[in-house]
């Protein structure tokens, strides 16, 4: 079992001088109640009734390989630090339990009957616990003396079961041992921590005289991230100044110029080498991505790259914003807090973008290891795709169902290079006024924070995702792990939008990366700023200045409020129960200050510091990779091949996760994830954000590594066509869509890497100019690799996801992709190529291919066409052909509608002699199924070859439910199934966890 992470070592030799702490709040529970008794609350679902949580306990524990099982209880426990008489503790039972449900008891634990073995999980000290400070607030709100509270789960379980088995076990399957302890049996009591409040200490760091290999070192002590390069400009700055800089001032630096913050690789100077060509770009970022949208400059982007989202237009009073950020390695450690918190700090993007925008939808994207892989392959340190995929997907599902903010799309894939370091993207899009956009600190505004209390949780967050993880990421880093509290977030979203409307702040942002320092560098780096970090509502005492600094502790946003605003804007928080804080000012003399009382900890440029990052030119280099096409042979029947595929994980229904998050909340949805009498998988979102009005958003995505490992140029172009496609296919106009960049790699240091990036950028660029499609925003993650014990390096594939957000006029007008009337025409539209590298057929046999799937120049005239086809009326239904190609698409048309497609491949439009294999599973770019009144039809057609477009009438929609498709050799049929087996085969394509079966 994990020990408890250890403090932070400190660099030596370093210079301290104590000062008078500052008073800050304190929190209830410190020093002053060590005295207080500690009671013990149990509560025990009755005997005669189910316990689902003891269940999904017996899964997990059978999952982890425990055999012997009988059945498992989960006792709840509180330990409640405080006086409570005969009357406190009942009414505390009655507040914390169910009376219908629960059976309660205080004192010690029961002894377990024979035959039953205990363990307890509970969160260590230190580690954030909303459900335990929400018990403490509850209890506190009733005038129950109640201190501070403890929550633990004990586990009792019956059968032949070992204890140290047990033990193991639990420790997998129950809990986290980065944030949890797992103990034997069931506690007694529980000695609550009282930390003594940590003196105000400046602590210089001596760095003047080190040299290069000492400043790295110094760096990997502190948990920097800052190379050897950039740590001689920092030593050169503090040598000009004449003085050693304090470690709260190296803190500051550091985060800013992390990765995660500065992106010093995509915004940096690279020289690229390609078949004996040399060129240079001074800014990757601005010399590609953000070059195509200046250039494009479409005037209904409001504001792109330079807020926490692009915003562009919605309806000329109010503008749509969006937001796709990683939170991949906290993930990769802590599932359920990493992809929590991952949503969370995403919606706070959309809180602090402008003057805060009302969110209105999430979208996530996960890559995983395969659900299958035999838990001896697993690499030490590294959790089971399936336990981490669970885990994540809970974690998305709390966060934004406790908002209230409907989870409308998203994607799942799969790959072994995933299995040490899964990526998580996490989406946000919201409504801003357009009078909202504009935003900016002035000098003498009070630098105001609000929401949730400063603990220690996600210390170095920003600087550990600029890091490899390995075996010992789970320990060493367990601090960079921030928990959420989704409902604290809530209470701080409805305080900003009242705010916001009365006008009591200049400017906002959230406490991402970096915490405090990067929310008030950012916001006061044309200014300056004094604050006082004796001001900070800590979680618990004890912290170290540097600590509060750049703590990363959920929930918190920071705002410039103007002096006569102040007292409104506390009385306000007060209101909805959420703490609000004078950190300091803003000021004029472009200088950060950061003290705590009279100790002054740092005093830093503005100018070094968002603008002293030395500038290093990468070198990065570009070869095809050498692959062979393979030739698969000829088959009479591909039926079969046809369910396999539909069976992929990457393919086939997701089902079981996208029914936990609420979509309909908001009640703006009109195309939701599953559409059709038989639920098949909606291309892209569409809501209704206002009520009252008709015009919509759409919100689609694309994205396939695979055509990384062959192309990464095309697989830029074909992530965007895909996302452009998935939202013309419901009705968007893609004259009208904006996109978002979030490149997931490995080390960019490897020149390889780097050229595969390049490569990369120069397709989105590419893409951007030739659909008119601007980008908005971006992310980018690398570093996204582990080092197993035996020194291998497991690196991701080269991952690229484009988001899309477009507006639609009109959300009568959408369409969706079920087969909806017998006898309709089924019309396909692009071409379809030989062409099968990275595609899912070939994944199913273990080949990648040679020959990726390439996007052709006519691409955005053909998505025009058809755009304009739906938008008049001429389209009952519509499916883009991307994972598995035309078979697939025709399938999940086919039982989505309960109904059968009759379609013939010899009227399919080809390019060159393509076989069956080809025609059916080719993944060839723009391309679309179409279902067509018969009486519509030349007039569809007429709108298609006016365009150019190349397309053809396939077959029709049959009554039975049967997809019957001719061989191009019209001598037999190339699939012949009922559609309900083939949904059977989608339907069981990932699989589901006992206890969400059961």
């Amino acid at each position: 079992m994990a020990t408890a992470p250890a403090s932070r070592p400190r660099p030596a030799p370093t210079r301290r001088s104590r000062a008078r702490a500052g008073k800050g709040p304190r929190k209830a529970g410190t020093a002053a109640s060590a005295s207080l008794p500690v009671l013990r609350l149990e509560l025990r679902v009755r005997d005669d009734l189910l316990d689902p949580a003891g269940r999904s306990a017996r899964a997990a524990l059978q999952q982890a390989g425990l055999r012997g099982l009988g059945s498992v209880r989960v006792l709840r426990t509180y330990f409640l630090e405080g006086p409570l008489d005969a009357e406190g503790r009942r009414r505390a039972a009655q507040a914390l339990g169910d009376a219908v449900l629960d059976v309660a008891s205080f004192g010690r634990p029961r002894a377990a009957p024979r035959g039953v073995h205990e363990v307890t999980v509970m969160r260590r000290a230190g580690v954030s616990d909303p459900e335990a400070e929400t018990a403490r607030r509850l209890l506190q709100s009733l005038g129950l003396c109640v201190a501070q509270v403890k929550a633990a789960r004990t586990y009792r379980v019956q059968g032949r079961v070992p204890r140290a088995a047990l033990g193991a076990a639990a420790a997998r399957a129950l809990g986290n041992e980065v944030i949890e302890e797992v103990l034997a049996g069931a506690p007694a009591t529980y000695r609550f921590p009282h930390p003594t409040p940590a003196v105000a200490q400046r602590v210089e760091v001596l760095l003047r005289t080190l040299d290069g290999e000492a400043l790295l070192a110094l760096s990997r002590r502190m948990g920097l991230s800052l190379s050897r390069v950039e740590m001689e400009a920092v030593q050169a700055h503090f040598r000009t100044l004449g003085r050693e800089p304090t470690d709260v001032e190296l803190e500051t630096v550091a985060q800013t110029w992390s990765e995660h913050c500065k992106h010093k690789t995509l915004g940096g100077a690279v020289r690229m080498t390609e078949g004996g060509t040399v060129r240079t770009f001074r800014n990757l970022l601005k010399e590609t991505v953000f070059a195509a949208t200046q250039r494009l400059a479409k005037p209904w982007c409001w504001s792109v790259f330079k807020d926490n989202a692009g915003v562009i237009d919605f309806d000329g009073t109010d503008g749509v914003c969006m937001k796709v950020e990683t939170h991949n390695h906290p993930s990769a450690i802590e599932p359920y807090g990493g992809a929590g918190t991952g949503i969370g700090g995403v919606i706070r993007d959309i809180l602090g973008t402008g003057l805060g925008a009302r969110p209105v939808a999430n979208t996530d994207v996960f890559c995983f290891g395969p659900p299958d892989l035999p838990q001896g392959k697993v690499p030490k340190g590294c959790m089971h795709p399936l336990r981490l995929l669970k885990g994540v997907v809970s974690g998305v599902r709390d966060y934004g169902n406790r908002m209230g903010i409907p989870t409308v799309n998203g994607a799942i894939l799969f790959d072994p290079r995933y299995v040490g370091n899964p990526v998580v993207y996490a989406g946000c899009v919201g409504i801003l006024p357009r009078r909202f956009v504009r935003k900016g600190a002035r000098p003498g505004d009070l630098v105001v924070a609000f929401g949730g209390r400063t603990g220690r949780d996600g210390i170095h967050g920003a600087t550990f995702s600029s890091e490899e993880l390995s075996a010992e990421s789970e320990t060493v880093s367990s601090g960079a792990v921030q928990i959420g509290d989704a409902i604290t977030e809530k209470k701080v979203l409805d305080v900003l939008l009242q705010a916001r409307d009365r006008g009591w702040f200049h400017a906002v942002t959230d406490c991402g990366a970096g915490g405090f320092s990067s929310a008030v560098g950012e916001m006061g780096a044309d200014l300056g700023a004094d604050v006082d970090l004796s001001t900070a509502p800590l979680k618990y005492p004890g912290l170290k200045a540097f600590e509060v600094w750049i703590s990363e502790a959920q929930e918190r946003m920071v705002a410039a409020v103007p002096p006569r605003a102040w007292k409104a804007f506390q009385r306000l928080c007060a209101s909805e129960d959420v703490e609000a804080f004078a950190l300091g000012r803003f000021t004029r003399d472009h200088r950060l200050v950061v003290r705590h009382g009279r100790t002054v900890l740092a005093r830093l440029s503005m100018e070094f510091l968002h603008e002293g990052l030395p500038r290093v030119q990468r070198d990065a280099c570009w070869t095809p990779p050498r692959l062979a096409e393979p030739r698969p042979r000829a088959k009479a029947s591909w039926t079969a091949d046809l369910a396999a595929v539909l069976r992929m994980p990457q393919v086939g229904s997701k089902e079981w996760v996208v029914r936990q998050y609420d979509h309909e909340v908001q009640s703006g949805a009109v195309v939701r994830p599953f559409m059709g009498p038989h639920g098949g998988p909606s291309d892209a979102a569409v809501l209704a954000p206002k009520l009252g009005s008709r015009r919509g958003i759409v919100l689609s995505n694309g994205i396939n590594p695979a055509y990384g490992d062959i192309d990464p140029h095309q697989m830029a172009l074909l992530a965007v066509d895909e996302a452009l496609r998935n939202a013309v296919a419901v009705g968007a106009d893609p004259a009208r869509v904006a996109i978002l960049d979030n490149f997931t790699w490995g080390s960019c240091s490897r020149p390889e890497t780097l050229g595969a990036r390049v490569k990369a950028a120069e397709g989105c660029r590419d893409a951007a100019l030739l659909y008119g499609t601007p980008f908005i925003s971006g992310k980018d993650s690398l570093n996204n690799e582990f080092r197993t014990e035996d020194g291998r390096v497991i690196v991701v594939p080269p991952t690229l996801l484009v988001s899309a957000l477009g507006v639609i006029d009109d959300v009568r007008k959408t369409v969706t992709l079920e087969a909806k009337r017998p006898g309709a025409r089924i019309v396909v539209v692009g071409r379809t190529r030989d062409e099968l590298g990275g595609s899912h057929w070939y994944r199913l046999q273990g080949w990648l291919g040679a020959r990726v799937p390439t996007v052709q120049p006519d691409a955005p005239r053909v998505l025009a066409a058809v755009s304009r086809a739906i938008r008049a009326g001429l389209v009952l239904s519509a499916h883009d052909l991307s994972e598995g190609g035309l078979a697939v698409a025709a399938a999940e048309m086919a039982f989505s509608g309960h109904h059968g497609l009759d379609l013939d491949l010899r009227a399919l439009p080809v390019q060159g002699r393509l076989d069956d294999a080809r025609r059916l599973f080719s993944e060839s770019p723009t391309r679309l199924l179409l279902e067509v009144d018969a009486a519509r039809l030349p007039a569809l057609r007429r709108l298609l070859r006016a365009a150019r477009a190349p397309h053809a009438v396939l077959g029709t929609v049959t009554q039975e439910p049967v997809l019957r498709v001719r061989s191009s050799r019209g001598r037999h049929d190339a699939i012949h199934s009922p559609t309900e087996v083939l949904r059977k085969a989608w339907r069981s394509a990932l699989p589901v966890p006992t206890e969400t079966a059961e």
